[in-house]
């Protein structure tokens, strides 16, 4: 399980550079709308584990607990190719005592053009009952290490948070 060190600066965002596969597609060779959540929960899946030391699994296995999905929030800005080489950015950008928002993004190869934005808000709950918990201290922890700083969910909409995404993109290449 995540054990903060107080002398450590943890990554804010989660990154995975991938190819689109050609099963992924559909008949035009755009990616599948639904296969965007596949790539976004595997590469974020991967990268906390690398980054953190934290493994979802560990969650069913020493708290009986995990998150569910409660709601998505998807924007398909510009079509994923088969075969392009893409970027997978992943971050919370929210959490409390037993929910969780967070945000991924998916670009170009060299972070230049925004492909598609979503946001996850999760809700953590007992899997043995099935109902919502309060977050364990440790889990706490990693979300507080590891959330975006100064970023206010509540005092901006979707829609205006792809529109910094894309700023701060321009302001990158």
């Amino acid at each position: 399980m995540f054990i903060r060190d107080p002398n450590r600066t943890y990554p804010v965002e989660t990154e995975t550079r991938t190819i689109i596969r050609f099963q992924d597609c559909d008949p035009l060779q755009h990616l599948n709308n639904a296969k965007y959540f596949d790539y976004y929960f595997n590469a974020r899946e991967d990268q906390v584990a690398k980054l953190y030391g934290f493994a979802p699994a560990q969650l069913f296995h020493e708290y009986k607990s995990s998150w569910v999905v409660y709601q998505h929030q998807i924007a398909y800005i510009r079509p994923a190719l088969v075969s392009e080489w893409i970027r997978i950015m992943s971050r919370i950008v929210y959490f409390d005592i037993d929910t969780t928002i967070t945000e991924y993004y998916m670009t170009d190869d060299r972070k230049g053009q925004l492909k598609n934005v979503l946001w996850v808000t999760s809700k953590y709950i007992s899997i043995e009952t099935g109902k919502r918990i309060p977050h364990h201290p440790a889990v706490m922890d990693l979300l507080d290490a590891t959330k975006v700083p100064d970023l206010d969910v509540h005092a901006i909409n979707f829609n205006d948070r792809i529109k910094d995404i894309k700023n701060q993109l321009m302001h990158n290449v």
